[in-house]
């Protein structure tokens, strides 16, 4: 009996650590859950360029910028067309009178899809290329549109989005050909190019 007891209680002990072993619940893997982001008005930019006359290049931009990023990944940037500024008074009144037509048509929306894990998975200072489908919608005209963008993490609690090119928009795809010769006629300008090409830099914090 004293040669048999170790072998038993060794076996009992085996059988122990076994059952034990299997009654605990196997490991789950982290889940990552997305996270809602703000656009900072403040801190975005959003800016296209006109050229006149054939040869005469401007700068313009909008200064309101509102819009957010859910957590399943809705993006939504909506646009204060009221807020365009073109450096001259005249001017910035007649593109929103005449041009964007303010009173009916007070905003333009972009909207798009993405990764909500990809704004998680970016260390501080880590950079990714990303190209962004989204849809433009201006004057209650919805067109789709491609940005190749470059995310970066700037810090815990911010990310800035920025274009690596323009994005092009034709003023014909949003019926705005008859206000751009209203434009013309009001400037009397032999020209204004109808295609603009868009850039921003839009900072995100949650």
């Amino acid at each position: 009996m004293t040669l048999r007891r170790p072998k038993f209680f060794t076996a009992i002990l085996i059988t122990f650590i076994t059952l034990t072993a299997c009654s605990q619940a196997p490991a789950e893997p982290p889940v990552l859950t997305g996270t809602a982001w703000t656009l900072d008005g403040e801190a975005s930019e959003l800016s296209y360029v006109t050229i006149k006359s054939g040869e005469i290049a401007e700068a313009n931009s909008f200064e309101g910028l509102s819009g957010s990023v859910s957590a399943d990944g809705a993006a939504s940037i909506e646009i204060d067309l009221a807020s365009v500024s073109t450096g001259v008074d005249i001017r910035d009144e007649r593109m929103r009178e005449v041009l964007f037509v303010v009173a009916d048509n007070p905003s333009a929306t972009v909207t798009a899809q993405i990764d909500p894990v990809a704004f998680e998975a970016l260390g501080i200072g880590e950079s990714a290329q990303t190209t962004l489908e989204g849809t433009l919608s201006l004057k209650g005209i919805e067109a789709p549109f491609l940005a190749e963008v470059t995310v970066t993490r700037a810090g815990a609690d911010r990310v800035l989005a920025v274009s690596n090119a323009p994005v092009i928009v034709e003023a014909s795809r949003f019926e705005l050909t008859d206000g751009l010769e209203q434009l013309q006629e009001l400037a009397g300008l032999p020209s204004i190019t109808p295609v603009v090409p868009v850039s921003f830099s839009l900072s995100f914090t949650r």
